[in-house]
């Protein structure tokens, strides 16, 4: 049988070169290819065409979720695994919604990797039971909407709700509104709590 050919993105070098190494001692895997950004992601997927591709969430350029959806939009077939230390409920739901095909979190041990690289390849899905169980949370749970979104972001980086509505272009009442509907959502009473949950979810991410 022809080895699986693997792609691996990871913008930490210790990390990646840990992972190929680990992947070269197995028979039917081969690294074709290292990237360390999502836009390289996108540019050595089109030149290996890799069975597997082993995809960090959180990349430079690109994140991991804008790769997946650009490799996925002109190879439909890809087969993507999410790998990543995140484990909120909106990461996940991101990773999956993109089309990624598996989502681990990096303090698995190596064999569940081998495997969940064998499912995938083989046209399987490979999600942990835990990692299953807060993707159900949240798909049952309402959706923000893009301007919600925006909102809480700003709430996160400390904005007052008179900065918010000259960052949008909005009025202060506009904004208190918005809060209070991010507040019931968000199952909070304060903003604090919102910002704190936002975090926790991978609703938002603090930049790098």
């Amino acid at each position: 049988m022809e080895p699986i050919r693997i792609l691996v993105v990871e913008d930490h070098n210790v990390v990646r070169q840990g992972l190929v190494a680990l992947l070269k001692t197995v028979p039917d895997m081969q690294v074709v290819g290292e990237a360390g950004d999502g836009e390289q992601a996108v540019e050595l997927f089109r030149k290996y065409l890799p069975d597997v591709t082993i995809m960090d969430l959180r990349l430079p350029k690109k994140t991991g979720v804008e790769a997946t959806i650009e490799i996925r939009r002109e190879y439909p077939s890809a087969r993507i695994i999410v790998l990543t230390t995140f484990d909120g409920d909106e990461d996940i739901y991101r990773a999956l919604q993109s089309g990624a095909r598996g989502y681990l979190l990096k303090d698995m041990f190596g064999d569940e990797l081998m495997e969940a690289v064998r499912a995938v390849h083989s046209g399987k899905t490979r999600i942990p039971p835990a990692v299953a169980l807060r993707l159900a949370e949240r798909m049952g749970g309402p959706n923000l909407t893009a301007r919600e979104s925006e909102v809480l972001e700003l709430i996160v980086a400390g904005k007052s709700n008179k900065e918010i509505g000259s960052d949008l272009s909005i009025s202060e009442a506009t904004v208190k509104s918005h809060i209070n509907s991010i507040l019931s959502k968000l199952g909070v009473t304060d903003r604090t709590q919102a910002a704190t949950t936002a975090l926790q979810r991978g609703i938002v991410h603090l930049s790098r």
